[in-house]
């Protein structure tokens, strides 16, 4: 297994991605199915508007394109399917997860999902195929704070959704998806923090609280109090700071243990670049694309290896450029 630096090595304490490094290079693949979403929230690149007119796009994998990459890469057994969209906007979402349960792969929205606008049939559809698990995004115990950050959204019919959910794994008598309630605290939702922790434990639900990338926005107020809700020292600011980076620290080793590909195929080595590909995982096995000058260069100037350069979509990345001092 490769050894990445502190900083690079995934959260122990998520089995999911501890899962993720067992399956090494094209074992298992990031594939977004879509990157549309409804909602405007005020720090993403897609809710800002900046994704649709770039790299990532506006678009929906489609089934056909699934087929293919699969057909290319009939090694990756483990695929991610949510990350800069909502997955649940796609219309061939049941065709997609229906062909991976027939090809015994296994598929997962770890990444994020806002359960907004999610029929009943869809919900069905995640629950009879056997999506492994899901990140809820829930940034609030209530319409008044959740809808402050996640613009559009209705905190009701989420919930609602999640009821719906749970009623399909009854009736499927299956424990999948796991479920996961994400609350990003912010200075304006931090004191619904154990309410939304206790909504979290009567639907079932693993209650997850993440730090905010961005501390300029909404900070935080009562660090004592949200220390000790979390059960974590986030009393100053380098604390804060340093428990964000170990929420993040996973992503740069996705490039070696779950590369990311875009709905229309472009290879992006991780989760989070906007800034360039790495070539077109529909049109090349994954085991050649990752063999490439360029992205050997990202993987090398990660580890520390190469000097930092932006010709390469790593280096354009705000957590690289932190974490080499640029």
């Amino acid at each position: 297994m490769t050894k990445f630096p502190s900083k690079m090595r995934s959260d122990p304490g998520l089995a999911w991605t501890r899962i993720m490094s067992a399956l090494i290079g094209v074992r298992a693949a990031r594939l977004e199915v879509s990157s549309k979403c409804q909602l405007k929230c005020p720090l993403c690149p897609t809710g800002m508007g900046l994704n649709r007119k770039g790299t990532i796009g506006w678009g929906f994998l489609t089934a056909d394109n699934f087929k293919k990459f699969l057909t290319l890469n009939p090694k990756v057994r483990w695929i991610e399917l949510s990350n800069y969209g909502e997955m649940f906007l796609n219309p061939e979402l049941a065709a997609i997860l229906c062909i991976a349960s027939q090809s015994s792969i296994q598929v997962s929205a770890w990444n994020g999902v806002n359960l907004n606008n999610a029929t009943p049939d869809a919900l069905e559809t995640v629950v009879k195929y056997k999506l492994r698990g899901m990140t809820l995004s829930i940034d609030g115990a209530s319409q008044e704070t959740y809808s402050i950050y996640r613009v559009g959204g209705d905190f009701a019919r989420v919930i609602e959704n999640v009821r719906i959910l749970n009623q399909f794994k009854k009736q499927y008598k299956t424990s999948f998806p796991f479920l996961r309630w994400q609350f990003v605290v912010f200075g304006h939702n931090e004191h619904e923090l154990e309410k939304a922790r206790k909504m979290a434990q009567e639907l079932g639900v693993s209650f997850y609280p993440k730090m905010n990338w961005d501390l300029r926005y909404s900070p935080l107020r009562n660090l004592d109090k949200i220390s000790e809700n979390v059960g974590r020292d986030l009393r100053s600011s380098v604390k804060i700071l340093q428990q964000r980076d170990k929420d993040n620290a996973y992503l740069c080793g996705q490039l070696w243990t779950m590369p990311q590909v875009n709905w229309d195929g472009k290879l992006l080595g991780c989760c989070v670049n906007i800034w360039g590909d790495y070539g077109n995982a529909f049109e090349k096995p994954l085991q050649l694309l990752l063999k490439s000058k360029r992205y050997a260069y990202a993987k090398a100037m990660l580890l520390g290896k190469k000097a930092p350069s932006t010709d390469v979509p790593c280096g354009h990345c705000h957590d690289f450029r932190r974490s080499a001092g640029i």
